[in-house]
C-alpha cells in the first residue's frame, strides 16, 4: 500500500472511489434514487478543481491510497474546520475506501498523513461530520474522536443527522 499526495491526474479515481464508496456506505441510509444518480463524471469534476493548484493552499490537504497494483482504492482530505459551532483547529472533510480494502489500517494511515500534516502547520485540533447510520463511526472513535454534537442536513429530498466527532489535541502516530 502506497499513500501519497493527490495530484490532478487522480481526479477520476478519487471520484471513482467516492461514488462507489458512497453506494456501499449508504444503502439503506441514503435514499436509492439518491445513490444510483451519483455521477463519476460530474464528482471528478469537483476533485480537479479541489485538487487544482489555484484551490489547494498550504492547509488544505488530500491523499491517495494505492495498493500494490497503483490503483487508488481510498484517498482522504483535511483543511481548517469550516463549522462555526465548533472551536477545532482543522476538520477531516473527506475519507473513503472501496469497501473490498476496509478494515486494512488504510483508513488509520490516512488519518495518520492528515493529522500529521496538520501538526506541521500548527493544527493542533480536529473534527469530522459522519452519518448517522455509517458503520464508520465506531473507527473514528477506536481514532480517538470523541462526541462533540450534531447537526441535520439535507441529502437529495432527505434530512439526515450527520454527528460530530473532535479531537481536542492531536498526536502524530
Amino acid at each position: 500500500m502506497n499513500i501519497r499526495k493527490a495530484v490532478i491526474e487522480d481526479a477520476y479515481s478519487i471520484a471513482a472511489v467516492q461514488v462507489n464508496s458512497w453506494r456501499t456506505t449508504y444503502r439503506g441510509i441514503v435514499s436509492d434514487a439518491y445513490l444510483s444518480n451519483m455521477s463519476i463524471e460530474s464528482r471528478e469534476q469537483v476533485w480537479r478543481g479541489a485538487i487544482s493548484p489555484e484551490a489547494n493552499t498550504d492547509l488544505r490537504f488530500i491523499y491517495v491510497a494505492e495498493d500494490d497494483g497503483g490503483e487508488v482504492v481510498g484517498f482522504a482530505m483535511g483543511g481548517p474546520n469550516r463549522s462555526k459551532e465548533f472551536e477545532y483547529e482543522g476538520e477531516l472533510y473527506a475519507i473513503y475506501l472501496l469497501e473490498h480494502v476496509q478494515g486494512q489500517g488504510i483508513g488509520a494511515n490516512l488519518v495518520n498523513q492528515i493529522v500529521h500534516d496538520f501538526i506541521e502547520h500548527g493544527i493542533h485540533s480536529m473534527l469530522v461530520w459522519v452519518l448517522r447510520g455509517n458503520k464508520a463511526l465506531g473507527f473514528y472513535e477506536r481514532m480517538g474522536g470523541q462526541m462533540i454534537g450534531s447537526k441535520t442536513i439535507s441529502i437529495g429530498e432527505e434530512e439526515h443527522e450527520e454527528l460530530a466527532l473532535g479531537w481536542k489535541e492531536l498526536r502524530n502516530n
